[in-house]
């Protein structure tokens, strides 16, 4: 199992790995079930609910961004590579912070929260780490 992970110095590579995993999990769920999506989305008026196609958007957007992350895992020293996986962080904050604050379509809750902390974990340590990961 050692040898299909990232090697390198530090964590965050395996910090990808792990966010990357979960984002391929969200994926599938989204086009299994709208359960979970409705669970994040927990406030949106009845005359405009979840729907099937608005779940599986959200599933591709989140495949992408889960193959941008990995990539980053393995090739954590590209520039490119790394500036795309942490702009997928922001992309995430903004659209889930948003979603609470602007549109209103999320309660404060677990289901949302969680995506919340990981994209501004991430962010932060990938902005505090970049010199130690990118040599331009």
């Amino acid at each position: 199992m050692a040898n299909f992970l990232p090697q390198g110095d530090g964590y965050l590579p395996i910090w990808q790995v792990v966010v990357a995993g979960a984002a391929l999990f969200n994926t599938v769920q989204t086009f299994l079930t709208l359960h979970l999506t409705k669970r994040l989305y927990n406030n949106v008026p009845e005359t405009q609910p979840v729907t099937p196609l608005q779940a599986r958007t959200f599933g591709i957007w989140t495949l992408t961004a889960s193959v941008v992350r990995l990539y980053a895992a393995y090739n954590i020293q590209n520039k490119a590579i790394y500036d795309m996986a942490l702009l997928t962080y922001l992309f995430a904050f903004a659209h889930f912070s948003s979603e609470i604050l602007i549109f209103r379509t999320a309660r404060i809750g677990i289901p949302i929260l969680s995506p919340v902390i990981v994209a501004t974990t991430s962010l932060v340590w990938m902005i505090s780490q970049y010199d130690f990961y990118v040599k331009a």
